[in-house]
C-alpha cells in the first residue's frame, strides 16, 4: 500500500480529474483498459463493497438490536430449486446505503462532515483500545515467533503460496488508500495536498494496524485466532472479561459506518469520469445544478449496491473478482513508466519517491499475488475473469453509443 500511494501520488498531482485510476489507465493504454476497470469497479469491486460494509454495519447493530440482525429472517422462498430469504439485516444495510446517498447528493462538504466525525471517533477508540490493552489488559499472547511462520496445512507447506491467498484479504482491509485519487478534482491546491494526504494517510492506517494486531497479540495466541471473525471483540474479552464484548461491538460498528460513508463518497467520481467520456450511463455524468455533486451517479452506486445487498451474492462475487484488483494495481503502477516515457510534458509537481525501484516493486508484488491466486484457485478466478471479460461487449455498446450520439450532434 506505501509502494502503491508513492507511484500514485505522482499520477494524481499530474493528472487531477475525478475518477483516479480509470483516468491514469485511460491515458496510458487508451480508454478500454480504463473502461474494463471502471466496468468491474462498479460492478463487484467497489459496489459490492458497498453491500459487504452495509450488510456488516447490520450485522454489528443487531448484536445491540436482534430484531434488525441478519439472522431475522422476514420471509423465505424457493425458486425452482433456488432457495431466497430476506433479513432485516439486508433492508438495515439498505437504509443505511440510503441515508449516506442523500447526505452525499446534498454536497461533498456534508458528506466530508460526516466522515471526519466518524473517522475521529474511530480514532479514538482505536487510541482507547491500545493505551488501556497494553497498559491494564490481561497478557495471554505468545509471542514466539515460529508461531508467525507455520505453514501448516498449505500444500507441500508452502508458506509463500499461503502467504499470497492470505494477501487477498489483507489487501481488502486496507482497500480504500487510493480514495483521494477519485476526488482529485474536488480538491483544494490538489497538486500539492493530494500527494500529502496519500502519503500521511497511508503511514497512519499503517501506525494504527500495527498497533491494533499487538493488542491482539498480547491478548490470545496465535493458535486462539484461527477462523475467528471478530477478533477485537475476542481479543478484548480476553484481556477484560464479558464486559468489554459490547464496547469493542459498539466501536466496530462505528467504525464499519465510517468505512461505509468513506466508501460512499468517493466511488461515484470513477462513473462520473466515465459518463463524461460517454463510455458509461450518460446520465451519471450530470452535476447537481445547486449542490454541484455528480448526484445521479451516487444514487446509481446506491441502487446496484443495495440490489446486491438484496441478492446476497455479493460476497461471492467479490471473491471471483477481488484478485483482479491487483492486476489492475499493476497496470497503474506501470503507467508511471508508461506515462513518463509518452508524456514528457505533463507538469509533475510530485515525482515518485523512490523512482524507478518503487513503483516496480510495487508492480511485482501485485502481479505476483494475482498469478499466485490464479495457481492456488482457478475456479474462482476463471469465473472472476469471465465477468471482466463481459465488459467486453459492454464497452463496444458504449462507444457505438457514442459515436452514433456524436453523428446526430453534427
Amino acid at each position: 500500500m506505501l509502494l502503491g500511494a508513492l507511484s500514485f501520488a505522482e499520477l494524481g498531482a499530474s493528472m487531477p480529474r475525478a475518477g483516479g485510476q480509470y483516468v491514469y489507465l485511460n491515458e496510458a493504454y487508451g480508454n478500454s483498459a480504463g473502461f474494463l476497470f471502471g466496468w468491474t469497479y462498479f460492478l463487484v469491486i467497489h459496489c459490492g463493497g458497498v453491500a459487504a460494509l452495509a450488510v456488516g454495519f447490520s450485522e454489528y447493530l443487531g448484536y445491540f438490536v436482534p430484531p434488525l440482525s441478519n439472522q431475522e429472517i422476514l420471509f423465505k422462498l424457493d425458486i425452482d430449486g433456488f432457495p431466497y430469504s430476506l433479513s432485516s439485516g439486508q433492508l438495515v444495510a439498505i437504509l443505511a446505503i440510503g441515508i449516506l446517498t442523500i447526505i452525499n447528493c446534498i454536497g461533498l462538504r456534508s458528506g466530508s462532515t460526516v466522515q471526519n466525525i466518524f473517522t475521529l471517533m474511530k480514532i479514538m477508540a482505536v487510541a482507547m483500545i491500545v493505551i488501556l490493552g497494553i497498559a491494564l489488559g490481561r497478557k495471554g499472547g505468545d509471542w514466539h515467533l515460529s508461531q508467525f511462520f507455520a505453514s501448516d496445512g498449505f500444500p507441500g507447506g508452502s508458506l509463500l503460496r499461503g502467504l499470497g491467498i492470505a494477501l487477498i484479504a489483507v489487501m481488502w482491509t486496507y482497500d480504500g488508500w487510493y480514495a483521494v485519487n477519485c476526488t482529485a478534482g474536488e480538491i483544494k491546491n490538489v497538486r500539492r495536498n493530494l500527494p500529502l494526504g496519500l502519503i500521511l494517510g497511508s503511514f497512519s492506517i499503517i501506525s494504527i494496524y500495527i498497533l491494533m494486531n499487538c493488542v491482539y497479540l498480547l491478548a490470545l495466541p496465535v493458535q486462539r485466532m484461527k477462523g475467528v471473525t471478530r477478533i477485537a471483540e475476542l481479543a478484548m474479552t480476553s484481556m477484560f472479561g464479558g464486559t468489554a464484548s459490547s464496547l469493542i461491538n459498539s466501536v466496530v460498528m462505528v467504525a464499519i459506518f465510517g468505512c461505509l460513508s468513506s466508501t460512499v463518497i468517493y466511488g461515484p467520481r470513477v462513473f462520473f469520469a466515465m459518463a463524461e467520456d460517454k463510455l458509461f450511463f450518460k446520465s451519471m455524468a450530470r452535476i447537481h445544478p445547486r449542490f454541484r455533486t455528480p448526484h445521479i451517479a451516487i444514487v446509481g452506486q446506491a441502487i446496484w449496491s443495495s440490489l446486491l445487498c438484496l441478492s446476497g451474492t455479493y460476497q461471492a462475487l467479490y471473491e471471483y473478482v477481488v484478485f483482479a484488483v491487483v492486476l489492475f494495481f499493476a497496470a497503474t503502477g506501470l503507467s508511471v513508466f508508461v506515462l513518463r516515457r509518452r508524456k514528457p510534458e505533463l507538469q509533475r509537481p510530485y515525482k515518485a519517491w523512490g523512482y524507478p525501484i518503487v513503483p516496480s516493486v510495487f508492480i511485482l508484488i501485485n502481479f505476483w499475488i494475482f498469478l499466485n491466486t490464479v495457481r492456488e484457485e482457478p475456479g474462482k478466478s476463471f469465473l472472476g475473469l469471465l465477468l471482466i471479460g463481459l465488459g467486453v461487449p459492454a464497452y463496444f455498446y458504449w462507444k457505438r453509443s457514442s459515436k452514433k450520439r456524436d453523428k446526430q450532434l453534427l
